[in-house]
């Protein structure tokens, strides 16, 4: 399923199902994934290591290169054969609604919700705030530093629910995982930095992430001037303007999250599809 063209890949049942689990032997292949991801940032990656990364991304015929290399591994839709090897792990931005789609019609049981991977590995903080589902729930268990406190590992799913709301309320972005293709396991709730998927794609370009299938639009008339939306935009989309008492949209930067609603007190921002907007239809 391509972006705009009517669909969304992430709501296609099939690929949470055991039988891709079979099919790959993707238990064996996740848990070396995750063993060895608080290695990441020393470990070298198809021989190239993190070390000075940031400076190589901004040198323009070096960083054009590297962007593609990341890109191409990112992109991938091989499937998985060497667990050292970091390819087809992409996402897109999911608003509430469809991580409750999500959550109720796609995720395979057991579902659990574990510390976040991105938070541990940049700032060294526990914060469960990823739910995985199907075969994850396997892996995490064996995996201490993932597991929270006992009680809230395992969630029915009206549970996911709730806690992906609680995330989604706070300010949290939801995303969506392939990991690895075709294999979707994987709905997160982060923030701007820590996100290891949004972040290189804000810092240096990397289309490390797709933006949603919508974007967001406002009713002027309803706008009472509060700010709390431009808070809670962590893209830099929304803007306060003093001359006319109310925010402004800039679709261009808009990532579709639909974070910003939770701020909204007068209810005048709403999520639109992307593909219903023609100057930004492609911009995923």
């Amino acid at each position: 399923m391509k972006h705009g063209a009517g669909g969304k890949w992430y709501l296609n049942a099939e690929h949470y199902s055991n039988e891709i689990v079979e099919k790959y032997r993707l238990k064996d292949f996740l848990m070396e994934q995750y063993r060895n991801f608080e290695q990441l940032p020393m470990r070298k990656v198809a021989g190239v290591d993190g070390t000075g990364l940031g400076y190589k991304l901004r040198m323009p015929l070096v960083g054009r290169l590297v962007k593609r290399l990341a890109e191409n591994m990112l992109h991938s839709t091989r499937p998985p054969t060497n667990p050292f090897k970091a390819e087809g792990h992409i996402g897109q931005v999911v608003p509430l609604e469809d991580a409750i789609a999500i959550l109720e019609a796609c995720a395979v049981e057991p579902i659990i919700e574990k510390n976040c991977m991105c938070r541990m590995m940049s700032r060294g903080i526990k914060e469960a705030c990823c739910i995985n589902f199907g075969v994850m729930s396997e892996i995490a268990k064996e995996l201490p530093r993932f597991v929270p406190e006992k009680d809230k590992f395992f969630l029915t799913r009206a549970q996911a629910v709730d806690r992906f709301k609680t995330h989604n309320t706070k300010g949290y972005i939801g995303t969506i995982w392939f990991g690895p293709f075709p294999y979707i396991n994987n709905l997160c709730s982060c923030a701007s930095p820590e996100c290891a998927g949004i972040r290189p794609r804000l810092d240096y370009g990397v289309k490390s992430i797709y933006k949603a299938e919508y974007i967001i639009d406002f009713n002027p008339d309803k706008c009472t001037g509060c700010k709390a939306c431009v808070a809670k935009c962590q893209f830099g989309a929304i803007e306060y303007s003093l001359s006319l008492k109310r925010v402004t949209v800039d679709m261009k930067k808009c990532w579709g999250c639909g974070v910003c609603r939770h701020g909204c007190k007068g209810k005048a921002l709403y999520l639109q599809p992307r593909e219903g907007v023609p100057a930004y239809k492609d911009d995923y």
